[in-house]
């Protein structure tokens, strides 16, 4: 079987799960987006919930590799959190049903091989923007706190942000209040000193 099949797979499992979500969705439905047979689908893929949880982890992985090009090459401190909240943005929109899908879909049926890859994955994201704020923070120029702080302040309120965008009910592009955004996690991120030396 060729990555190519998959990849259909993967793609139309995507757009079937945006339209009609996870619970409506077919193999039927997906088979016939993708054009592939039902003997194509399950030699990819053993059900549904599988193919959910590659798309998932697929789709976590692009997240990810967008928020981490933002500190390359290495920021300072308030470079750093203009370019991680902008790349955070800007992947939501330019990649919104994959932004949906992976902010939006519930995952308390996805098996402990899934959730295994998702924190194997989330600490390769943690472990490269602690390496980013590490010295930052013993320079003085972020303020010292849990890494889970740390990333909770830094996106956070740009996710919930994009939450309205992401579910139709505003279609305001949310990237025209990215300097906003920045400016609230300086507030939050850095000693108040060193935003003022702006």
């Amino acid at each position: 079987m060729t990555a190519s099949v998959r990849d259909d797979l993967l793609a139309a499992g995507l757009a079937v799960f945006d339209r009609v979500g996870f619970e409506a969705a077919t193999v039927a439905a997906i088979r016939t987006r993708a054009r592939a047979s039902n003997g194509s689908f399950f030699h990819v893929f053993g059900s549904k919930k599988e193919l959910a949880g590659a798309l998932f982890l697929e789709v976590l992985r692009h997240y990810h590799s967008a928020v981490l090009a933002a500190l390359d090459p290495v920021p300072d401190a308030e470079q750093g959190i203009d370019r991680l909240i902008r790349a955070h943005l800007d992947w939501v929109v330019t990649c919104r049903r994959e932004a949906r899908y992976l902010f939006e879909i519930s995952r308390s049926e996805w098996g402990e091989d899934v959730r295994d890859a998702q924190r194997a994955q989330n600490a390769r994201l943690a472990d490269g923007i602690e390496r980013w704020r590490a010295p930052l923070v013993a320079s003085g120029a972020l303020l010292p706190m849990p890494p889970v702080m740390f990333i909770s302040q830094l996106i956070g309120p740009a996710q919930i942000f994009c939450r309205a965008f992401l579910s139709g009910r505003d279609r305001t592009d949310p990237r025209i209040e990215a300097d906003t955004l920045i400016a609230c996690a300086n507030r939050a991120l850095r000693p108040f000193d060193r935003i003022n030396e702006q």
